[in-house]
């Protein structure tokens, strides 16, 4: 591999932002210069911000390329492309691919879900190998607790299978993110059509599959992480009591947390808090949760994630920075935290020895537009 040099850049490093260059070698970063000189052979930056590469932790936008219209299916190997180029088009160069275990059939074909990570799992990974994808790619289960099947699926993957995370989630109506049933109501009949009989049934079976496999699913899913040597997530922690559990669990992270009392709570238990860009830059969540920037001024929040919008995971980074009045940290909630939250030492940051996994960013208009990504060196978008 050659030398490449990115110079006069806005260098966004772990704790402040500089002027200066930056050489890559053997794809790794060799050498960081202050000064806003060009010497022969480099890049000009031109003064634009030049920034570790971002780190995905939760997105469910490869399900979005696979099904981009209800029962619509797409070709899974054309549609796991598009996703790869899409978030390097947005200056994601490592994500982790949210895929549900745990599924429910044979009850309602309106709100009945199917298998579908392990076999998707293979072709990403497949892929990966070949060196088809632009990014570096990890999976994420996303293990269904209140659903028939988690065993089973867990079951299907292992240590070989980069499986990063394992995430404990739970739709059981009446708790977490479904905690106020008539907004769950207003989803559940919005989303599948159904009427105020079928919905109470939907509640009722939910309710009765949760107390007959919940407890053995939770102890299966914690267990499973630990064989695949992953880390553990929760998800939409609403209580004291929920994150004093996830504590004892063992939890990394938490995704989503649905009030203000759960992310002070996770922050007193040193979980670290995610939440999702679209809430952040909306101002407020869609589901009615806490906003994300309440939680952002209460210095409550460590990692944002794009959620459903891959491009809203840069331009929230940037918000941040503006918020804070601190670029370095604004960054690193989509850089160093994600990084450290799920152990990848070798990237996440602009510091000699780190991959080089780097975007080139100018601001406009308060947000950012991507000029470049080089992912291990090589430019890929």
């Amino acid at each position: 591999m050659t030398d490449t040099i990115l110079a006069n850049a806005t260098l966004v490093l772990p704790s402040e932002v500089i002027t200066g260059s930056l050489l890559i070698r053997d794809g790794e970063i060799a050498q960081i210069d202050p000064g806003a000189g060009v010497q022969s052979g480099a890049i000009d930056c031109d003064g634009d911000l030049l920034m570790p590469g971002l780190i995905e932790l939760h997105t469910d936008n490869l399900e979005r390329h696979i099904e981009p219209r209800p029962k619509v299916h797409w070709p899974h190997a054309a549609a796991i492309i598009a996703h790869d180029a899409e978030l390097a088009s947005v200056g994601i160069t490592t994500v982790f691919d949210a895929l549900r275990v745990g599924s429910i059939t044979g009850k309602n074909a309106r709100t009945d879900y199917a298998e579908y990570a392990r076999p998707l799992a293979n072709e990403i990974l497949e892929m990966r190998a070949s060196d088809a994808l632009r990014i570096s790619h990890f999976l994420h289960l996303r293990a269904e607790t209140c659903s028939q099947t988690l065993i089973a699926e867990l079951a299907k993957f292992g240590p070989e299978d980069r499986v990063g995370i394992v995430s404990l989630m739970d739709h059981t109506p009446g708790e977490r993110q479904f905690r106020d049933l008539d907004k769950m109501r207003d989803y559940i009949c919005g989303k599948h059509g159904l009427k105020e009989g079928d919905f109470e049934a939907h509640v009722a079976d939910r309710i009765a599959l949760k107390k007959r496999l919940g407890a053995g699913h939770l102890k299966a899913a914690i267990a499973a992480a630990a064989r695949y040597g992953a880390v553990l997530a929760s998800h939409d922690d609403t209580t004291d009591e929920q994150v004093a559990q996830s504590r004892a669990q063992g939890v990394h992270f938490a995704e989503f947390p649905t009030t203000f009392e759960a992310a002070q709570a996770c922050r007193d238990q040193g979980i670290a808090v995610m939440m999702g860009a679209p809430n952040l830059i909306r101002g407020s969540s869609h589901s009615g949760n806490v906003a994300a920037q309440d939680l952002a001024r209460a210095d409550l929040l460590d990692i944002v994630s794009s959620d459903y919008v891959p491009s809203a995971l840069l331009a929230s980074a940037l918000m941040l920075g503006d918020l804070w009045g601190d670029m370095a940290r604004g960054i690193a909630t989509v850089t160093a935290a994600p990084a450290n939250a799920v152990g990848l030492a070798d990237r996440g940051r602009i510091e000699i020895g780190k991959r080089a996994d780097l975007i080139r960013v100018r601001r406009i208009s308060g947000t950012g537009a991507l000029r470049g990504t080089w992912v291990k060196g090589q430019r890929v978008a």
